[in-house]
C-alpha cells in the first residue's frame, strides 16, 4: 500500500510513520515543511519530501492509495499568531490536496480535525450529531476544512477524525498540550500551575490516535465514511494535575484568573462500534513522560512549544 502522510514530521505524524513503516509492504511518502525538524530515520520503504503544503506538486499524489492529512498550524495560540497563514495552511491547502487526491484517484482520504470544533458544551455525551460552535480561529479553520472535504464525498472516501487533546511521548515532542505540559512543569519546577482547573478536557494517548489512523487506513468492512470522535478520558485540568502530583510529589498552584473558558467532553461510541479498542491512558502518558525525562530524553527546548518556535521562525 502506498500511503502519503501530509505533515508526517510532526508530533503525531512522526509516531504514525514509525508505525506504518514497520509493515514492509507499505511504501510511505512524507510531505512536510519541517519547521520543527525531522526526527524520522531513513528506511527503504520511506520517502521524505521537504515542502510547503500550500505548494504541493501534483506528482506527489501519483499512485497513492491513502492520504492522511495531518499538516496544519496547530492549536489556538499558534493560529492566532498569523491568521492569514493559518487560513492558507489549514483551509485553502486542504482544498488543494483533496482536489489533487481526486484527480489521481486516491482511494481514501483521512483528515485530522479537532474535537474542539464543538465549542463549549454542557452535554455529558458530545457525539458527532451535536452542532459545531467553534469559539477560536483554529476551531473555525478545522470546521471549514471539514465542510470543504465533505463537499467531495461523492468522489472519494473521506474519514474525518476529531481527536481529543493528545498526550504522550513522540520524538518530535510537544510540551504545550495539557497532560505533557503539566507533567513537564512538575518535573522541571516541582510545581504545577493550574489556570482555573474546572475546565473539562477529553484526552487521547498519541499511540491510540495513531492506531485509529491505522484502523481507517487498513479496515475495509463495516466502516462508513464520515466524522468520528476520538477521545476516551474526559477529565478536568485539576484532575489531571492531581494525577501528576501523586506520581511526582509536585505541588499544585491554582491560578483563578484564566482566559481559557473551553470545556467540553467527547463521546467516541461511534468509533468503538467500528471495532476499535483503546489501549493507552492518561496515566500511561504521565508515567511515560516521567521515565523519558529521567532518561534525559526530554529537555526545555523551544522547538517543543509551538508558539515559541513559530515566533523564532518569524511566522
Amino acid at each position: 500500500m502506498r500511503i502519503l502522510i501530509l505533515g508526517g514530521c510532526g508530533y503525531i505524524g512522526t509516531k504514525l510513520v514509525q508505525r506504518l513503516i514497520l509493515n514492509k509492504k507499505n511504501k510511505v511518502i512524507v510531505y512536510d515543511i519541517q519547521w520543527f525538524g525531522n526526527y524520522l530515520k531513513n528506511k527503504k520503504n520511506l520517502k521524505i519530501i521537504k515542502g510547503d503544503i500550500r505548494n504541493i506538486p501534483d506528482k506527489v499524489f501519483k499512485k497513492i492509495d491513502v492520504v492522511v492529512h495531518l499538516a496544519n498550524i496547530a492549536n489556538d495560540p499558534g493560529v492566532e499568531l498569523n491568521n492569514s497563514l493559518s487560513w492558507e495552511v489549514n483551509v485553502l491547502a486542504t482544498l488543494d490536496v483533496i482536489e489533487k487526491s481526486i484527480k489521481f484517484k486516491v482511494k481514501k482520504f483521512i483528515f485530522s480535525s479537532s474535537g474542539s470544533v464543538y465549542g463549549i458544551k454542557k452535554e455529558k455525551n458530545v457525539t458527532e450529531k451535536l452542532s459545531l460552535v467553534p469559539i477560536s480561529t483554529y476551531n473555525k479553520t478545522k470546521m471549514i476544512a471539514e465542510r470543504i472535504l465533505f463537499s467531495f464525498k461523492d468522489k472519494i472516501n473521506i474519514f474525518s477524525v476529531r481527536p481529543a487533546t493528545v498526550c504522550g511521548y513522540s520524538p518530535r515532542m510537544r510540551l504545550d498540550v495539557s497532560v505533557n505540559n503539566l507533567t513537564f512543569q512538575a518535573l522541571e519546577n516541582n510545581v504545577i500551575k493550574v489556570f482555573g482547573g474546572s475546565q473539562i478536557r477529553p484526552n487521547i494517548h498519541i499511540n491510540d490516535l495513531c492506531r485509529i489512523f491505522e484502523h481507517f487506513i487498513y479496515k475495509k468492512k463495516n466502516l462508513k465514511t464520515g466524522v468520528y470522535n476520538a477521545g476516551f478520558e474526559n477529565l478536568s485540568i485539576y484532575e489531571i494535575a492531581k494525577k501528576i502530583a501523586k506520581k511526582t510529589k509536585a505541588k499544585i498552584k491554582i491560578i483563578k484568573n484564566t482566559n481559557d473558558p473551553r470545556t467540553y467532553r467527547l463521546n467516541s461510541d461511534k468509533l468503538l462500534k467500528t471495532g476499535f479498542r483503546k489501549n493507552f491512558s492518561v496515566d500511561y502518558a504521565i508515567n511515560e513522560i516521567i521515565k523519558i525525562y529521567n532518561e534525559k530524553k526530554i529537555k526545555n527546548n523551544d522547538k517543543f512549544f509551538t508558539v515559541k518556535w513559530m515566533k523564532k521562525l518569524g511566522l
